[in-house]
């Protein structure tokens, strides 16, 4: 039924499917940051808090008899640390960002999204019809323009901490500016939250940003976190307005409930170990400035390719040398690319053993 389809996506070299990698492989593709996803001692330390309680599964959605005791200790330390004061756990990124932005956005509100925020947020973004305004990617002036030529009940700004496809990160101007105006400030910090940061709690953090009734953060547990499913922290006002409003976390099923004692164990030992893993995050984006000549700020290298039929050429290169890199096509993002994940259980050796072999075959 969807021959002809299928066809033309291997003809433009944007065919996918779902593969099985060699464990063996040295992993510079996912974004398991911290190589928290391989911490055996850290998995039985879950394991051990959710055999303490009776019921070990979520059972129903949280509004239902779903919601766990870990999930609210979760919550609560997870606000605590960042500094807001209300958390919600959430399935997943994506269904975060379907609830933040559908239900948030309400008649007579105005969306101002960053023109490369994730796929999860356009999606939610193109319910709401004509109250959605795109700006420049990380461009403070256009948005500010934009803000100007469109009055609203309430402004909303949705951002990222860092970029999951340019590793770049939001500029400090747009948390200024979004006080400025007033506006409600959503940021995704998916990519930022475990990496940046004094004790790597993300972008907020790492600017030194007082956190305001007007600042929502959202963020993934299947990154530097090491498990699944994410958190929406914001004011206490806000999360209610979400248990009410937001679909996704109305009709789901509650985040697994060992996944989020997982979570809550990683959240402790980066807590515990932030000197040591900065120290090592930090080795990584010196060897990416030695190697390429480039300032990395996050630990997301993208390096461009001349097209998809090189960009995967070069991926099973790399394979076969012992590293598997993402090759990372159309519609993700505009130009192929191989994005290197400077992941902490990867040596820097290697890391820029990789950075050579690339740097060194890329077709101009």
């Amino acid at each position: 039924m969807y021959e002809n389809e299928l066809k033309a996506l291997k003809k433009a070299g944007r065919f996918r499917e779902r593969k099985i990698f060699d464990v063996t492989l040295n992993d510079l593709a996912s974004n398991d940051y911290l190589g928290l996803s391989t911490n055996k001692k850290q998995f039985k330390k879950a394991v051990k808090l959710v055999n303490e309680y009776t019921i070990q599964s979520s059972k129903a959605s949280m509004l239902v008899n779903g919601y766990h005791p870990i999930h609210r200790i979760f919550e609560l330390e997870m606000a605590e640390q960042n500094g807001f004061e209300e958390g919600l756990v959430v399935g997943s990124g994506f269904l975060a960002n379907m609830a933040l932005i559908e239900s948030l956005v309400r008649k007579g509100d105005m969306l101002f999204m960053d023109e490369e925020y994730h796929a999860s947020g356009v999606m939610a973004s193109e319910l709401l019809g004509d109250r959605v305004v795109t700006f420049v990617h990380n461009d403070v002036n256009d948005l500010k323009e934009k803000l100007e030529a469109h009055p609203a009940k309430r402004q909303i700004i949705a951002v990222e901490g860092v970029y999951s496809m340019g590793g770049d990160l939001c500029k400090k101007e747009i948390f200024t500016l979004s006080d400025e105006k007033k506006a409600i400030l959503i940021v995704d910090e998916a990519h930022s939250a475990g990496v940046l940061g004094l004790t790597l709690l993300g972008i907020f953090e790492y600017y030194g940003i007082r956190i305001n009734e007007r600042h929502i953060k959202m963020g993934t547990l299947g990154k530097a976190y090491g498990s699944y499913g994410a958190y929406i922290l914001a004011s206490s006002h806000i999360i209610s307005f979400l248990v009410n409003r937001a679909k996704p976390i109305i009709y789901s099923t509650a985040p697994s409930v060992f996944d989020t004692a997982l979570a809550l164990v990683n959240m402790k030992y980066i807590r515990k170990n932030a000197a040591k893993l900065t120290q090592q995050i930090l080795e990584r984006q010196m060897s990416v400035r030695k190697q390429l000549g480039v300032t990395c700020h996050s630990l997301i290298v993208p390096i461009e390719m001349p097209d998809n039929e090189y960009t995967q050429y070069m991926q099973k290169g790399l394979m076969a040398q012992g590293y598997l890199v993402g090759a990372i096509r159309q519609p993700t993002v505009a130009k192929p690319m191989m994005r290197v994940i400077l992941n902490l259980s990867v040596s820097t050796k290697k890391i820029r053993h990789v950075l050579a072999l690339i740097s060194h075959n890329k077709v101009q």
